[in-house]
C-alpha cells in the first residue's frame, strides 16, 4: 500500500529534497529526531521511514497538495500492539500551511490506523505556544485531554504540552 485516498503516500527516495527543504525552515528545526543538514541526510531520513513502515513499528506518509506534490509529513509511531495505541505527528512546509492539509491528513491517517492497523487510541501533543498545531488536532477530531507541564526542553527552555487523543469509537 503506497497511497491512502490520494492525499497521503509513502515517502519515496525522490522526495529527499522536500525533506531537506523542511529541515531548513526555521520553525521545523525541532521536527526531526536526527539532523537533516544535507541531501544524504534527507535520503537517509526517507529510507528510515520506509524501513519503519516495512517493520510495522511506525508509518509515515508524505502529505500531498492538490497538484500531488509532497508538502509535509503525517505519521503514527510508537505503535503499541498490546494496547492498540500510537502517537501521531505532523509537519508541513510553509507553502502547504493554512490550507487544511494537516488536519485532513490527520483524519485520513487516523481512519487508516483504526481500520488497517487495528489501533484503538491515537495520541498527539503540541507545545502550548503552538496554537496552529492545536487547531490541526481539534479539526482532525483529537479531543483535548490535559496539560503536561514542562514536558519538553529546547535550548534550555522547558515547554508545557497539551495532550490530545482520538479513539476508534469517536465520531
Amino acid at each position: 500500500m503506497d497511497e491512502i485516498s490520494g492525499t497521503l503516500r509513502m515517502w519515496k527516495p525522490s522526495d529527499a529534497p522536500v525533506v531537506l527543504a523542511a529541515a531548513r525552515e526555521p520553525l521545523m528545526a525541532r521536527q526531526f529526531a536526527t539532523s537533516v543538514d544535507t541531501l544524504d541526510d534527507a535520503e537517509a531520513w526517507v529510507a528510515a521511514r520506509r524501513d519503519d513502515h516495512a517493520a510495522g513499528r511506525a508509518f509515515a506518509f508524505a502529505v500531498l497538495d492538490e497538484a500531488g506534490s509532497a508538502v509535509g509529513n503525517v505519521a503514527v509511531s510508537n505503535v503499541e500492539r498490546r494496547h492498540q495505541t500510537g502517537w501521531v505527528s505532523y509537519w508541513l512546509l510553509e507553502r502547504g500551511r493554512g490550507q487544511g492539509l494537516a488536519a485532513g491528513a490527520c483524519r485520513v491517517l487516523a481512519r487508516w490506523a483504526f481500520e488497517e492497523q487495528q489501533l484503538f487510541r491515537l495520541e498527539l501533543g503540541h507545545r502550548v505556544d503552538n496554537p496552529a498545531s492545536c487547531r490541526v488536532a481539534v479539526s482532525a477530531g483529537f479531543a483535548v485531554e490535559g496539560l503536561e507541564r514542562a514536558k519538553l526542553q529546547y535550548g534550555g527552555t522547558r515547554f508545557d504540552v497539551e495532550r490530545h487523543a482520538r479513539l476508534a469509537t469517536d465520531a
